[in-house]
């Protein structure tokens, strides 16, 4: 079958990966209603086109904290790769750097960073943490990443407690036994997610700066409020996150919060997001609403559980093509011309 789209990927993935895996990437918290908003909420904007300009040269190209990437998207910190692809997390920086996107590893990955690093070297890596309530634990993992070569540190906030997964608990959700938390000590429980701290607070992003001189990007913000103090806190990006709707269920769509954070940052900080990006046309809304660069999370693993890294490359690649050609029937050559005026919320 050809691949033309996003959703054929997906369509394959639940087609073929065991109940379990699939269960477990799909699940969103409770009814599942942010997840799905994370989707449907960009099909509330429409374009404003601009007819008659030159486009016969496209430049796609941005760059993300002073690195050049070859068109902005990235790849959002996920668990549990090898439940998609054997070679797991290291075939995902392969696709990354091939590609000349970023990829943000996750603590829960199931390839250690040092295979992660080994497997693509020189490509651009930022590390996600979670920290855990062992404070060591995550002191190690942040300067374990700082000397592997990442080059950033991306907090989640929005994790004091796993949300609710209704078929994760029916399905007793574990890692199989030949799969580890390869970062974390050996025998950690991994469906309890029992070793986030949840009594970390702003005060925290403090200690992580004594730790580490990366940059520090919080992922997790809806809110204005949460925005003005990320920056008085001094981090260096923000990533609008719900978590893919498996957190807090009847939250915003992330597309919905995006335009509040932008603004209350007024250009301090950079703003990326992730959450529903399936077409290269929402990469350009999500762009004309302020945001520089979007991340995607359950695509790249749609994308493994296809053909391993050829897969998430040809997922990448889709989405490249896809944003620059609705660039181009926007009117815009190079993503400096994108901008607020590209686009108007439907009336309801």
């Amino acid at each position: 079958m050809a691949m033309v789209c996003l959703s054929d990927f997906e369509a394959y993935a639940k087609k073929y990966l065991p109940k379990l895996a699939w269960d477990y990437f799909a699940a969103g918290a409770d009814d599942c209603k942010t997840r799905d908003e994370n989707i449907t909420a960009y099909k509330r904007i429409h374009f404003r086109p601009r007819m008659l300009r030159d486009v016969s040269v496209m430049d796609i190209r941005t760059k993300i904290l002073g690195t050049e990437i070859s068109f902005p998207v990235g790849i959002a910190p996920t668990g549990f790769h090898q439940l998609a692809w054997p070679d797991g997390e290291k075939s995902t920086a392969r696709a990354a750097k091939a590609m000349n996107a970023c990829y943000i590893a996750s603590t829960y990955s199931t390839c250690t960073l040092e295979e992660i690093s080994m497997a693509a070297p020189g490509g651009l890596r930022w590390f996600q943490l979670y920290i855990h309530r062992n404070r060591a634990v995550s002191q190690q993992l942040v300067q374990r990443a700082e000397a592997l070569g990442f080059q950033a540190l991306v907090l989640t906030a929005d994790l004091p407690y796993t949300g609710k997964r209704r078929n994760d608990i029916r399905n007793g959700f574990r890692l199989p036994p030949h799969m580890k938390l390869k970062n974390l000590e050996r025998d950690f429980e991994v469906c309890k997610m029992s070793l986030i701290d949840p009594s970390v607070t702003w005060n925290d992003i403090y200690w992580l700066q004594s730790l580490t001189h990366l940059p520090i990007i919080i992922k997790g913000i809806l809110t204005k409020e949460d925005a003005e103090l990320a920056v008085r806190h001094g981090v260096q990006g923000i990533i609008v996150s719900n978590h893919g709707g498996r957190q807090l269920d009847e939250g915003p769509a992330t597309i919905d919060a995006l335009a509040e954070v932008v603004e209350a940052v007024g250009g301090r900080v950079e703003v990326y997001l992730d959450g529903g990006i399936r077409k290269g046309s929402d990469v350009l809304k999500a762009l004309a609403l302020g945001a520089k660069c979007v991340f995607i999370g359950r695509p790249a693993l749609w994308g493994l559980a296809y053909k391993g890294e050829e897969g998430l490359q040809d997922v990448l690649r889709i989405l490249q093509d896809e944003f620059r050609l609705s660039m181009a029937l926007a009117g815009c050559a190079s993503v400096s011309e994108i901008g607020r005026h590209l686009v108007q919320f439907s009336r309801l």
